[in-house]
């Protein structure tokens, strides 16, 4: 697929030191639309952004990733109606490469939204406390959500015309992964789980949700439901 219809949309709040090595690897890869959101920032993730070539939208005021990606999407939906938008975290966990099996899902296979699974990629470098967290809300989402993923919390993602147009985030932080899921099943969306590599750092993993971050996450979604 031409990527000239692919646009790359990612979340950035404090990731001055290696927003612009992500914007570098996926130039390299020939993705040429990339759209940063800057949520925020208190550093100069802006300018480095821009400094590597991405476009950046600023949020005057951290609201959170969900409301960063909301505003990405929502942005190179209505200004540049690509084919495809894919969702890139800011921090270094993904790998470029790994973005054309998902786009092909969507482009060639017929799938509304390709999600980016850890567990179904063969070499699984997870840190134990990170497996048990991420495996447990594998559980509530299926409880939740009714879909079953072998991933639920993996930024890495394509969205086709009908996934792009349709899903709408509501939380603003981390709890929008579940937003996503739940449109998934809300919106009848076909999906397909796509193996992708998560590139465990030092500065990623400093910069990973925390134990407690996900109980008060799973609090939030469970009292939307109820209401």
């Amino acid at each position: 697929m031409n990527s000239d219809k692919i646009f790359i949309v990612i979340p950035a709040f404090n990731e001055e030191k290696v927003i612009g090595e992500v914007i570098e690897g996926l130039k390299i890869s020939g993705y040429k639309n990339i759209l940063v959101i800057d949520d925020g920032s208190s550093d100069n993730t802006k300018k480095m952004a821009e400094m590597a070539g991405a476009q950046v939208i600023s949020h005057i005021i951290n609201r959170g990733q969900g409301a960063a990606l909301q505003t990405g999407i929502e942005y190179a939906r209505e200004t540049y109606a690509p084919e495809v938008i894919v969702t890139f975290d800011a921090d270094g966990q993904h790998r470029p490469k790994d973005i054309f099996v998902l786009v092909k899902a969507v482009t060639e296979e017929g799938f509304d939204i390709a999600l980016g699974s850890r567990f179904l990629y063969g070499k699984n470098e997870v840190p134990l406390l990170r497996k048990i967290i991420l495996k447990s809300g594998i559980i509530f989402t299926r409880f939740i959500s009714n879909i079953k993923l072998t991933d639920t919390h993996n930024g890495l993602r394509a969205l086709g015309k009908k996934a792009m147009d349709s899903i709408e985030i509501t939380h603003r932080g981390m709890e929008h992964a579940s937003d996503i899921i739940d449109e998934i099943s809300r919106k009848d969306l076909k999906h397909k789980e796509v193996p992708v590599q998560i590139v465990y750092s030092e500065y990623s993993r400093q910069k990973g949700q925390k134990t407690s971050g996900f109980i008060k996450m799973g609090i939030k979604i469970l009292i939307k439901k109820i209401k």
